[in-house]
């Protein structure tokens, strides 16, 4: 005998569905959201629900008795009556194994508060100097210093500045209750932002590290903590043509210095939100085509001519216009080629 999903309890509720190919999705909190706001994550493939807003949360029959003041103790009774007898008599259910991620709003507040408690240290300064980018530049990026201590003391200061940090990448509870920021390695804070400008997350830059030296800020596996995602970065304005590279720092700093706007993933096999940022810019922002700028070692590594072959596929089904730009393979990146032919123009003038 099958047991009834979440999805039953929402048709039953009137809810609103999950859209099209989603698992997880935000409605409406009944306990603290008014007009517009959605807070509360439905989870499909768990069966569960949790507002990291004001803390509900639960299973099905959870669901069920807060939108209907039905007593939890006979949500069942109340539910095969209404859907049959599809309910296991030993049915246990389900609690929230982690916290599920906040909207992108409440995420940029958060991590804007947090940037502001933060400042950025002299080197990791010249190291950006170094880059091409400006001392304006810098500022406005709001690139900023991992802290070393205080990450108990840094939580505690947003949550007095009125900050919610539940369901934000970064953040968790410790083992005597207090929220925290997680621990990180010496290295740069860098924002992550949507076409709105908002921070949808950090990724860290990590100092004296030559393999996996990007790494987003991720609570994932701590006490109400939260993983982040392979979120996509834009540098500069939406525009009807846009350059993607990997790597938000390389596509902030291509767009300093050469004005042009930059998407980027975090990487070329990191096309998992892709698709939606790109439906977004086509549809609300007028976006016709893509030139693509990987690292050039795309000639000879395997693994990134995959990720091309992912890309091009879905650049297709989007019905985007795509060439590919080629400069010398000496320089990796295409930020670093842009900066030494502008410091060669440099020292011949």
């Amino acid at each position: 005998m099958e047991s009834y999903s979440i999805s039953d309890v929402i048709r039953l509720l009137g809810l609103p569905p999950a859209p099209a190919g989603r698992l997880s999705y935000y409605i409406p909190c009944p306990c603290c959201d008014s007009g517009r706001d959605r807070h509360m994550n439905i989870n499909l493939q768990k069966d569960v629900f949790r507002c990291p807003r004001c803390g509900e949360a639960g299973g099905i029959f959870d669901l069920y008795s807060l939108y209907t003041g039905t007593p939890r103790a006979q949500v069942k009774a109340a539910l095969v009556e209404k859907l049959g007898a599809g309910f296991h008599s030993s049915y246990v259910l389900p609690e929230p194994e982690d916290c599920p991620l906040t909207d992108v709003a409440t995420r940029h507040t958060t991590y804007s508060a947090l940037l502001n408690l933060l400042t950025l240290s002299q080197d990791h300064k010249e190291n950006l100097l170094s880059r091409g980018l400006s001392e304006e530049e810098i500022t406005r990026l709001r690139y900023r210093t991992t802290p070393v201590m205080g990450h108990t003391a840094i939580a505690k200061q947003l949550l007095d500045q009125g900050c919610y940090l539940a369901g934000v990448p970064g953040f968790f509870r410790t083992a005597d209750g207090n929220w925290a920021l997680t621990g990180l390695p010496r290295g740069i804070l860098i924002p992550v932002r949507n076409v709105c400008g908002q921070i949808q997350g950090l990724q860290l830059r990590k100092d004296n590290s030559v393999k996996r030296k990007f790494r987003w800020v991720s609570s994932m596996g701590e006490k109400d903590g939260c993983g982040a995602e392979c979120w996509t970065h834009l540098a500069g304005p939406a525009t009807e043509t846009l350059i993607l590279t990997e790597g938000p720092m390389k596509a902030d700093v291509i767009h300093a210095l050469t004005g042009l706007s930059v998407l980027a993933v975090p990487g070329v096999n990191g096309l998992s939100q892709l698709s939606e940022a790109l439906l977004d810019l086509q549809r609300n922002h007028g976006l016709e085509g893509i030139k693509t700028a990987f690292d050039m070692d795309y000639t000879s590594n395997y693994h990134v001519q995959t990720g091309y072959a992912a890309l091009y596929a879905l650049l297709d089904k989007l019905d985007l216009t795509y060439s590919t730009y080629l400069w010398d393979p000496r320089y990796k990146g295409l930020d670093d080629y842009i900066w030494e032919s502008l410091l060669h123009k440099q020292r011949a003038n």
